[in-house]
């Protein structure tokens, strides 16, 4: 499975968690690995690498830390729209 491909399943699966719970990285890496096959490792590889472009953020809220699609409110802080 090509890497673009897979980036557009961790999307997916966050869009679709969006508004309803909060998940965790691990969380995303073992739905995506379930339904394309790919091994987990790899899907966090890839979860990490876009985060660090700045197109998926980490959250904190009660000590636990997840994954989230950034607000258009967080970019503009950051400079990144």
């Amino acid at each position: 499975m090509e890497v673009e491909e897979i980036k557009k399943k961790i999307f997916e699966v966050l869009e679709k968690a969006k508004g309803k719970k909060k998940l965790k990285e691990k969380d995303v890496c073992r739905i995506v690995s379930e339904e394309t096959g790919v091994d987990k490792e790899e899907v966090k590889r890839i979860l990490r690498s876009i985060i660090d472009e700045g197109k998926l953020c980490y959250s904190y809220s009660g000590g636990a830390s997840s994954v989230e699609i950034p607000s258009e409110e967080y970019l503009k802080e950051k400079g990144m729209l």
